[in-house]
């Protein structure tokens, strides 16, 4: 019975294979015949499912609010023939849907409403979006019925794996998004590989660990070849915005190499910070052996910068750097991920473009579609900037969204030899993102409440000057005390202004 049932979940497996490479390969005449047709007819379905390990999930508080971030799709709905369905896993208030609707440039409310269908599973619990979809087959058949026969569709998600690939065969829809099969390209250690098989810079150290040995034994090997070392990270291989990683500490460890060894195996517990919090070290290390991963050494230096590069392979190969920023890391660790500014410095934002067109190339060539992100560490030098490549995020991610949202409301450019986005005027824009925002007493603060305090202190985005303030994960704020916002300013210091101007409001309509 077991062997039968295997052969058939085997055949099951062929079955979603094939299907699934038909449906991309549709895509590709898709893409070729309406992409650049804003008012060809076609149908777009967003499932932004963060189908990730569950125990790294279950850190991340009110996870299923990240959904909200991409809201910023509903702008797609400015095309006058796009239908578009979103689905989350637990409803979004009206309120939320009429704030984006109302940013619409050149499209009614109403006009947009009558083309936008939304979905949602009731289901608040700790499983990845795409899997409460996918064991409820009437909402599968409910965003079936979304879609018009006629019309061409593509499936979006936040990240692709198995489930959406299941999914997709599901529903028919070809994803517009990277084949689960290259996902080890946007692990740690398939993305240190990549690196080094390009020839681009990345910090010393060992990927491919699958044990507690092996953090040792890479951590041990990091500290010889480099005495002065005082920190190293051990990263999961699928670790998410700094939550599958851990900072390790060589403080007082000696200088024997042998006793070296010994101090190692003593000291690797207490030694080890972890990031996320609430994870004990104990199950940091059950779910590292579960996923793999690598550690590296600790990049240092007087002037030490996150920059991310976002880039595009769209289904005809064409590669685009989307954009650029400069990453804002914080916790304890300096790991977590807190916000953006964009563009890039000037004065990198160009060498980076150009590395990071170097590996798309190389990804592109192994089959990837769709659009990811590389994270950098650069050191400013007496030679200029050196630059090392992190990760690769085969996903949206934190800088998604904002750029999203600025390119939906201003219909500008980024031009990554020039590092500017330029508007049709020939001006500039730039912007601060963060999706935390976060104060225990901002608790409390319903949709409604921080809409009205928006539109009584003029916290909104303005179409007239193109600049000001649009807010994300809005949901999150009455129970967490926590919400995301891109400031879109003329300048740099524009946007900081807009974004100190909310938390100065805020904070004054919150204090008792």
């Amino acid at each position: 019975m077991q062997i039968l049932l295997f052969k058939m979940n085997q055949a099951d497996s062929t079955h979603i294979d094939h299907t699934f490479q038909n449906l991309q390969n549709q895509f590709i005449h898709q893409y070729a015949s309406i992409f650049e047709d804003s008012l060809a007819p076609r149908s777009v379905v967003v499932i932004p499912s963060l189908t990730l390990d569950s125990q790294i999930l279950s850190k991340i508080k009110g996870h299923f609010y990240y959904e909200e971030r991409m809201l910023c799709m509903l702008m797609l709905l400015k095309m006058p023939e796009t239908r578009l369905t979103f689905v989350t896993s637990i409803p979004i208030s009206s309120l939320i849907i009429d704030y984006y609707l109302h940013m619409l440039p050149g499209i009614t409310a109403e006009h947009a409403k009558s083309r936008l269908t939304l979905l949602s599973c009731y289901d608040a619990g700790s499983v990845p979006l795409t899997e409460k979809v996918l064991r409820r087959p009437r909402l599968i058949d409910r965003i079936k019925k979304s879609i018009p026969n006629e019309d061409s569709g593509h499936l979006i998600f936040f990240n692709v794996t198995d489930a959406e690939k299941e999914l997709a065969v599901k529903l028919n829809l070809p994803i517009y998004g990277c084949d689960p099969s290259l996902n080890y390209l946007g692990t740690k250690s398939g993305s240190r590989k990549l690196f080094k098989d390009c020839g681009v810079k990345t910090p010393e150290g060992y990927e491919n660990l699958s044990s507690a040995n092996d953090i040792i034994e890479g951590l041990y090997r990091l500290k010889i070849e480099n005495p002065p070392l005082q920190k190293a990270v051990i990263k999961m291989n699928d670790g998410f915005s700094g939550d599958g990683n851990a900072v390790f500490y060589f403080k007082d460890a000696p200088t024997d190499h042998n006793e070296l060894a010994i101090w190692m195996h003593q000291n690797i517990r207490n030694n080890t910070k972890i990031v996320a919090k609430k994870l004990t070290y104990e199950k940091f290390i059950n779910t590292f052996e579960k996923m793999g991963g690598i550690v590296e050494e600790f990049i240092t230096g007087e002037k030490v910068t996150s920059p991310s590069v976002q880039i595009r392979i769209n289904p005809l190969g064409e590669i685009c750097i989307i954009s650029t920023h400069d990453q804002l890391l914080g916790g304890e660790s300096g790991q977590v991920y807190e916000g953006a500014t964009f563009p890039a410095n000037e004065e990198y934002a160009g060498e980076l473009a150009i590395i990071s067109y170097t590996l798309a190339a190389n990804m592109r060539d192994k089959g990837v579609v769709g659009r990811f992100g590389i994270d950098y560490m650069s050191v400013k030098t007496e030679d200029g900037w050196k630059h090392y490549a992190i990760e690769i995020n085969l996903r949206k991610g934190g800088t998604t969204h904002p750029f999203l949202m600025l390119q939906f409301l201003t219909n500008g450019m980024y031009y990554a030899d020039k590092s500017a986005y330029l508007l049709n005027d020939g001006t500039k824009r730039y912007y601060f993102a963060t999706d935390n925002l976060q104060k225990e007493k901002y608790k409390g603060l319903t949709p409604l409440d921080l809409i009205d305090i928006a539109m009584h202190h003029g916290l909104h985005y303005d179409h007239s000057n193109e600049e000001g303030v649009m807010f994300h994960l809005i949901s999150a704020l009455s129970q967490f005390g926590k919400i995301g916002l891109t400031s879109i300013g003329k300048t740099p210091e524009r946007a900081m202004e807009f974004y100190r101007q909310v938390v100065a409001v805020l904070d004054k309509e919150t204090t008792v």
